[in-house]
């Protein structure tokens, strides 16, 4: 299974972020096979409609809640992973256990998982959002001179699907679909 961490924000989207969300998934669906799962750190926020919208599309999702909100009522639908980790701690065990790290806009919480990401060496897809984790953009393609890993940055979700199933493909040795 290809295991896809999504960074994003713990507020309600704005209209044009709750479709860059919604359409994130239904690209998503159709363009990197079955054997694909999103990783989430709560079901809140932008969460909540990746995780409603990825399983309304059959999606795998796991949902790795922090120990502060695993009272959260979960869609039954979702695996559900309560570790007892804080926050910060749920945020590296998400990236660490992903394939690749997408971030659909933040601010610090996400901002903490695209760094831990990057110092892993996974592959960062970074979406511009208007918020405040679109200022990494700056840094980007690499936050040092280690170049640990690529952050790459789009400005669209159909140019970012593609290259996240082809970077994911990569990192397993597989092929994706790519529609």
């Amino acid at each position: 299974m290809r295991l896809v961490a999504v960074a994003a924000h713990s507020e309600a989207p704005d209209t044009a972020n709750l479709w860059r969300i919604r359409r994130f998934v239904e690209l998503l669906a159709g363009s990197c096979g079955s054997s694909l799962a999103l990783l989430v750190g709560g079901y809140w926020g932008f969460m909540r409609v990746l995780v409603d919208e990825a399983l309304g599309r059959g999606l795998r999702v796991v949902v790795l809640p922090p120990v502060e909100r695993e009272d959260v009522e979960f869609p039954e639908e979702a695996i559900v992973l309560r570790t007892g980790l804080s926050y910060r701690l749920r945020s590296v065990a998400m990236v660490r256990s992903c394939d690749a790290l997408v971030v659909l806009g933040g601010a610090s919480g996400t901002i903490q998982e695209l760094v831990t990401a990057y110092t892993e060496g996974k592959p960062v897809m970074l979406l511009l959002s208007g918020l405040p984790s679109d200022r990494v953009s700056a840094l980007a393609p690499y936050l040092d001179d280690r170049r640990v890993s690529e952050i790459r940055v789009f400005d669209s979700v159909e140019k970012l699907v593609p290259e996240l199933c082809r970077a994911v493909a990569e990192r397993r040795g597989g092929p994706a679909k790519l529609s």
